[in-house]
C-alpha cells in the first residue's frame, strides 16, 4: 500500500521546573538558595531519508510527541533535558501546517533535517533570583 499523504498532530516536550532550596550547613542560618535548574524539552525534528518511499509509518501513528526535561533538583543540579523525536520520511515531502496554511519544510536532500516544534526552555532555580536586597528568594520559574 502507497501513502503519499498523512494528517499528524506533532507536540513538542515541555521545559522543566526551576527548584527552590537553600544550602543547609550547621552554623550557617538561611545559607543561600541552591536550587537548580530545570531542563530543556525535545523538539520534533523531521529527517528525509533516501530508503523510504511511503509515509504508510505515519499512517496509524497521529500524534507523535517528544519528552518533557526533567526538573531542577536541590545543589544547583539542573534537570535532564527531553530527547528529541526524529521523524523519518521520504526525501521529497512537504511538511505543512493545515491551520495557517503555511509551508514550513521542504525536504529534498537525503539527510536534511527541519525543526518543526521546537521544545520549551527549562525553568529557572531560585540561585538566579538572588540580589544584595533578596539573598534568600523563595521563589522559581516554571517551564516553558
Amino acid at each position: 500500500m502507497f501513502i503519499d499523504r498523512v494528517k499528524i498532530s506533532v507536540v513538542a516536550g515541555n521545559g522543566g521546573n526551576g527548584m527552590v532550596s537553600f544550602r543547609r550547613e550547621k552554623y550557617i542560618p538561611l545559607g543561600g538558595p541552591y536550587g537548580g535548574d530545570g531542563g530543556d524539552g525535545g523538539s520534533i525534528v523531521f529527517e528525509a531519508d533516501s530508503h523510504k518511499s511511503t509515509l504508510l509509518d505515519l499512517r496509524y501513528n497521529k500524534r507523535i510527541g517528544a519528552e518533557s526535561g526533567g526538573n531542577g533538583n536541590n545543589k544547583k543540579f539542573h534537570g535532564a533535558k527531553g530527547s528529541d523525536t526524529i521523524v523519518h520520511v521520504p526525501i521529497g515531502s512537504i511538511i505543512r501546517d493545515v491551520k495557517n496554511d503555511v509551508v514550513l519544510a521542504d525536504l529534498i536532500e537525503h539527510g536534511q533535517q527541519a525543526i518543526i516544534a521546537k521544545g520549551g526552555k527549562g525553568g529557572r532555580g531560585n540561585f538566579h533570583f538572588k540580589t544584595s536586597r533578596n539573598p534568600a528568594p523563595d521563589f522559581a520559574e516554571k517551564g516553558d
